[in-house]
Order: C-alpha cells, then structure tokens, then sequence
C-alpha cells in the first residue's frame, strides 16, 4: 500500500513538472512602458539615413537589444536615395531568441525615418526630415518591449526580431525604392526560413483603426486571419476584418522570399510624412492592444 502511494505521488510530480514545461504563461505587454521606448526614439531626433541621430537610434537598440536577446548581430548593405542620388549604408538590426530552435517565427519593424516630410501641408517643410514618432518608432518601441518579455519567459517557438532601415527613403513612383533593408535581408535568407513574420508599422496612432492589407490577404491569408481572430477574441475592434488598401512595405520581400508575412499598418494617419509625427499624435493604448494581439500569437504555438 505504502509502494502504491509513493509511486501515485511520483507520477503526480511527474504531470505537475511536465505540464509546467509545456504550458508557457503569456507575459503582459504594458502600453506604457512600449511608449516610453517610443519616446527615447524621438528624443535622438529624426532617424533618416546619414543623420546623428541615425547613428545615436543605432547604437541605443543594440545596447538594448544586447540586454535581452541571446544573439544581436547587424547587417550592413548600400543603397540609393534621392534626387540626386546619394549613397548611404544601411544597417538592419536582428536579434535571436533560442537561436537553437528549429521552428522560429519572426517579428520586425522598420526603425529609420523619412529624409523628407515631402506630405506636409507646409511645403516649405518639404526637405525637412521627419520625426517618425508612428511611422518608425511605434513598430520598434513594441518590439524592444516585446524583447523584454520574451528573455523573461521564452515563447514555445523560437523568435528573431529583425528592425529594418532604408525603408522609408523611397520615391513614390519607384516601388522598388522603397524597404531596401527588407530586401537586403531577403536576399540572403538561407534555406531555413521562419514560419511567419509579422511587422509593425504605424501601430501606434491615437486613433487606431488596422485595415488588413491586400498582399497580406492574398499571401499570407492563414497567418492573417489567425491575427484577426485573436484581436477579436480579445474585443479590439481596432483590427477592422476587410481589406483597406494595398501596401508596398517590408513584408513584401519576405512574401518574395517564400515567408508567410503580414503586415500590421494603419495606413490612415493624417500625419504620414509630416513634421506632425509626433509622440502627441501616439497613444500607449494602441501600442498595447497591437502588443497585447502578437505576444498571445507567439505564445499560443
């Protein structure tokens, strides 16, 4: 009897610790500690290729990044902007979770901002660069916040977050201008690919509305429809379920390249390439509900 009762304990223990193992608790995204990332971008001033800040902004998301993640490595390429053309040296930032896991999934964000605020009603503000506070440092502020919880308690499923530069530097009659770190990176993707990639850009306008975008529906629609089930589930109905536009981002490179990949954007932001991208125009309320969707995605594999 004593025998029987030692042995039910043990397999008792055994489930316990086995199931512990299995089951990862999803962490809690804070809105507010994602828009103090947000600010400390802002605060290095515009973040456009060839800039201070640019190098500043560099610097500071590898030292963060180095905080948490078990592998931080750059890749640097060259690339064209402008009239006339100038040269300038791209750096995309790409941080690894569990690098030895197989099954590993993708974050990214773009982290560099516009040379040009060439959508200003001002048009003397047209050579201005652009502050980037949605457009650049909401997608980046999640993922460095996002970082944190990850190193804190890892996901089932292996995790690069990737922040791309040269994104935004694009001439609007030249599609091909514009995502040229995402295209940088794609072209040297080894075999081993993730099994999806979600990006983050724009998510952190006050008033958040996240159409789904035509080549993630056509692309990607299984990831796509799982990210806006589980916003539902959550009761955002910031993630509108109908396509709103098409746009030419950094997923599209990562689509070429045979990774499943949505793009998260509100695309409907009156101040998209403007002096006015602001952290005032941002909410830690939306950074939150776009966190608060991926992190429960990474988490349920």
């Amino acid at each position: 009897m004593l025998n029987e009762r030692v042995n039910f304990i043990s397999v008792c223990v055994f489930i316990l610790v086995n199931t512990h193992l299995f089951c990862t608790a999803t962490p809690s995204f804070d809105g507010e500690r994602a828009f103090e990332y947000l600010v400390k971008q802002c605060d290095f001033g515009p973040r456009n290729p060839g800039s201070a800040g640019h190098q500043q902004c560099k610097s500071y998301l590898m030292e963060v990044l180095k905080q948490h993640a078990d592998q931080v490595t750059v890749q640097t390429f060259m690339f064209s902007f402008g009239k006339p053309a100038q040269t300038a040296t791209g750096y995309n930032i790409i941080a690894r979770f569990s690098p030895e896991t197989k099954n590993r999934a993708m974050l990214c964000a773009h982290w560099d901002t516009r040379p040009w605020a060439d959508e200003d009603p001002d048009v003397s503000n047209h050579n201005k660069p652009v502050l980037g506070a949605n457009d650049g440092a909401s997608g980046v502020a999640v993922l460095l916040h996002m970082a944190e919880l990850i190193a804190q308690v890892p996901p089932p499923i292996g995790i690069d977050i990737v922040l791309f530069d040269a994104e935004d530097a694009g001439r609007h009659n030249d599609t091909r201008s514009w995502a040229q770190g995402s295209s940088a990176f794609a072209s040297q993707l080894t075999a081993d690919l993730p099994v999806y990639a979600i990006l983050l850009d724009m998510i952190g306008d006050a008033d958040l509305e996240i159409y789904q975008d035509a080549y993630s529906s056509q692309f990607a629609p299984q990831l796509m429809n799982r990210i806006w089930s589980k916003a539902a589930e959550l009761g955002f109905h910031e993630f509108i379920p109908s396509v709103g536009y098409i746009v030419y981002d950094d997923h599209v490179p990562l689509l070429e390249a045979g990774i499943p990949s949505v793009d998260l954007i509100d695309f409907d932001y009156p101040y998209w390439h403007t002096i006015q991208d602001t952290p005032d125009k941002c909410s830690p309320e939306s950074l939150e509900k776009v966190g608060r969707v991926v992190i429960e995605i990474i988490y349920s594999e």
